[in-house]
């Protein structure tokens, strides 16, 4: 007998199962990360809500009505404030995690073996840089690099290479 989901047992048997989007047999291609620049949807979305404030607020400002008070005033330059910011930090990326790994291997000075890259944000305006960890090719890795690469100009933030400490261990 099987259940709903396939496996064996009663109906009534609680089975784990893996989700949908977690099951590595549903694989179609490497992960894309997300570009920075989708923050300009909320953004605009609390410029629009800002606006409407605004208008309720410059509509009922003679104190007519309990709804509409100074606090909706507050509202509407607070959710500005969020949107200019949002907008001011919404970079659109002009470099991914594979040029970032070239980038990262011409940067080091040494054939990299294993390497990973993080997307990480920097400053204020949280300006998207990739975060690029490599190890040498041999085996152990003679030396390792950590490489900052911004992710809309790609040019090298910082690099650093040193000596593998866990060699000798």
């Amino acid at each position: 007998m099987t259940n709903d989901n396939g496996a064996g047992g009663s109906p009534d048997e609680i089975r784990d199962q893996l989700p949908a989007d977690l099951d590595v047999t549903g694989f179609v291609g490497p992960y894309q990360f997300p570009d920075n620049s989708r923050r300009r949807i909320p953004a605009y979305l609390y410029l629009a809500i800002a606006a409407l404030c605004m208008v309720a607020w410059f509509m009922n400002r003679d104190g007519d009505t309990a709804l509409v008070n100074d606090g909706v005033l507050y509202a509407a330059v607070l959710l500005a404030a969020f949107a200019v910011y949002g907008l001011s930090s919404s970079w659109r990326m002009k470099v991914d995690e594979r040029d970032a790994l070239v980038r990262a291997t011409q940067a080091v000075g040494f054939a990299v073996g294993h390497a990973s890259a993080q997307q990480v944000w920097r400053g204020l305006r949280s300006r998207p840089t990739w975060r690029v960890f490599c190890y040498s090719a041999q085996e152990p890795p003679h030396q390792r690099g950590l490489v900052l690469i911004d992710a809309i100009d790609g040019r090298i933030v910082e690099c650093l290479v040193e000596d593998n400490p866990d060699r000798h261990k």
